[in-house]
């Protein structure tokens, strides 16, 4: 069966076990997601009940090995990760957040005792996890936060008190533990944090006009005592933040290309279908170039996304690979829903159809895990050997 809007022949790079994960995803996303996602979209809803499936289908920390964790590759974590957000970028962005942000920070920078208490629990969605770096004075540059956690007392095992405060933090209401990032005496450190420690507070962000079905925070963190096992005894420095950020971009590379695929054969379908001057909107020529040129864009952008992947699991993806997905994925997606948008006319501001509600999720997704400028430059530090931040 051919794939839609596949013009290349970007199949024959898969193998039977990716593609089979490819549809278990695909058909969880046309039975569960499809039928509901423009009421929860609508009103705001993020659908907790589907975390438990999500955990049987092997999605949550899917390229993590152990305690749990499904150890899929880096190819068939992408093709779930481009599936899921074909439903929506809120669905999508739950995954990230759980697997590749909190499990991964666990599973890279815990230690033994912290990996069995949470990973297995989060593996199968009995609990949720959240990724507390980003802060209101403080997003693309981490490295000011202000944030502090302080020692109570001498020696190694002296409780830690953290005070601060993190904003659009994905699930930390609905989350039992977070990983927070702090600054300390010794530079940046990050915390294993149960939700329900006294001083704990999330608070989500309401009105938004984007990731509608998806629940993002502000934390407040008023002397939260931790004990000096909740330290991840490993990540020392923005190196360890830095490390799960990559692991969320590089499934927003595949993302985006699900909800640019989604919006492209809603236009397609529609355009067939739509009647105008007694003939199909397909049958015009300007129609058939915008058509085009998305499909064009789609294939050029899944292509990437599989060599990123093949790179990946064979241990050789570099950080400014990941940079270049996730700048032109993010950024050719857009375009193509607001394009497909434009071709649905006025049914394109309704629920009804798709396009318009990837756009707007998609002015998030372009936005976190580095913005275009940041990648931008980071493509430029690279070519260039000059950094430019400042």
């Amino acid at each position: 069966m051919t794939e839609p809007a596949d013009l290349t022949g970007i199949d024959t790079l898969l193998t039977d076990d990716e593609k089979a994960v490819r549809s278990r995803v695909r058909s969880f996303v046309d039975t569960a997601i499809r039928p509901n996602i423009a009421d929860w979209y609508e009103n705001a809803v993020f659908p907790l009940d589907i975390v438990p499936q999500m955990g049987e289908l092997g999605l949550l920390g899917m390229h993590l090995n152990g305690y749990g964790c499904p150890g899929r590759t880096a190819v068939e974590y992408g093709l779930a990760a481009m599936e899921l957000e074909a439903g929506d970028s809120g669905l999508r962005t739950f995954v990230s957040v759980q697997g590749s942000l909190a499990m991964s920070a666990i599973h890279k920078h815990g230690s033994e005792e912290q990996k069995n208490d949470w990973l297995p629990k989060m593996a199968s969605g009995e609990a949720i996890g959240c990724f507390g770096l980003t802060e209101p004075t403080a997003g693309s540059d981490p490295g000011s936060m202000e944030t502090f956690a302080a020692r109570d007392g001498a020696g190694d095992d002296a409780d830690w008190v953290i005070n601060g405060r993190k904003r659009w933090i994905g699930l930390a209401s609905v989350a039992q533990v977070a990983v927070i990032w702090a600054m300390t005496d010794d530079g940046v450190r990050g915390f294993v944090v149960p939700t329900d420690t006294p001083g704990f507070k999330a608070t989500a962000i309401e009105q938004k006009l984007s990731m509608r079905a998806s629940v993002q925070c502000d934390i407040e963190l008023t002397d939260v005592r931790l004990p000096a096992s909740a330290m991840l005894p490993k990540a020392k420095g923005l190196r360890g933040p830095f490390e799960c950020l990559n692991e969320a971009r590089y499934g927003i590379i595949w993302g985006a290309m699900g909800a640019a695929r989604d919006s492209y054969l809603s236009a397609l379908d529609y355009s067939r279908q739509r009647l105008q001057f007694d003939k199909p909107l397909s049958g015009y020529q300007l129609t058939q170039e915008k058509l085009v040129n998305m499909a064009l864009e789609i294939n050029k952008g899944s292509l990437l996304a599989v060599q990123l992947g093949r790179l990946k699991d064979a241990g050789q993806l570099q950080p400014h690979q990941i940079s270049v997905g996730k700048l032109n994925n993010c950024r050719e997606a857009i375009g193509i829903c607001r394009e497909a948008r434009a071709m649905l006319g006025g049914n394109g501001v309704t629920l009804d159809y798709p396009p318009l509600r990837h756009a707007n999720n998609l002015e998030s997704v372009r936005t976190y895990e580095g913005t275009d400028e940041v990648h931008t430059l980071i493509l430029g530090n690279h070519i260039t050997g000059t950094p430019a931040f400042r």
